[in-house]
């Protein structure tokens, strides 16, 4: 607008149209390095109790397989809680490592001291063989064949790398459903080297397996860091 036209308007009474503002954006400064991002901590491992997805004791209306039985042995010492093997290779030595209290009674039930009750975790590999055998023991404990064992459920390891086939997943499903609890573990590469699992450095299933575990023995927790202290929950 010319000036002359502005003085016009003016003395005509009529305001001048504002100038727009159009805002700048801003630019980051190429001198001055990027914000650290906040770190995000890391998710800690629930206390909940794994839930029941089973039965929680032998039933009336099962029967015992008629082969394939895991026999009951004498194992020396004591244990708050004992893994048992399903078959050969299914991880109960391995799993023994992670608390020192939690024993490997090998391929059998354990036979606790008379009038006394031993409390046990099932181990099996998550191919066809290994869940067939955890599927005939978990039978064997539902039938009411080995009175004295309190069984806290089934663990399932992957017997290989990568997602499981459908058939042994819905495998596993079945079997699963005639044990108290089931937890899956992942394929851990170390342990198939011969390393001694620690709990620290173990996938978060496995420290949420001993969360559980412990949670359902004596109502304690285990840190995620893995110490093998004990604190009240």
């Amino acid at each position: 607008m010319h000036l002359h036209s502005l003085r016009n308007s003016r003395s005509a009474g009529v305001e001048p149209l504002p100038r727009r503002y159009v805002p700048v954006p801003e630019t980051a400064n190429p001198w001055l390095s990027s914000p650290e991002p906040e770190p995000v901590p890391d998710t800690p491992v629930s206390v909940e109790i794994q839930p029941l997805t089973g039965p929680a004791a032998p039933q009336d209306n099962v029967s015992a397989p008629e082969r394939d039985l895991l026999p009951v042995c004498d194992c020396p010492g004591n244990a708050e809680l004992w893994w048992v093997g399903a078959h050969g290779g299914a991880g109960e030595s391995t799993l023994s490592a992670l608390v020192p209290e939690w024993r490997s009674a090998g391929h059998c039930w354990p036979r606790p001291p008379i009038d006394e009750r031993a409390r046990a975790v099932l181990v099996a590999r998550s191919s066809a063989y290994g869940l067939q055998a955890a599927q005939s023991a978990v039978t064997q404990w539902a039938a009411g064949a080995v009175p004295h064992i309190d069984l806290l459920g089934l663990v399932i390891i992957a017997d290989a790398p990568g997602r499981l086939p459908r058939p042994l997943r819905e495998l596993a499903q079945v079997v699963g459903g005639g044990a108290p609890r089931v937890w899956q573990l992942p394929w851990v590469e170390p342990w198939r080297l011969g390393e001694l699992p620690a709990p620290a450095e173990s996938p978060r299933a496995v420290r949420r397996l001993i969360k559980d575990l412990n949670l359902l023995i004596d109502g304690t927790d285990v840190d995620a860091d893995g110490a093998n202290e004990r604190k009240e929950h």
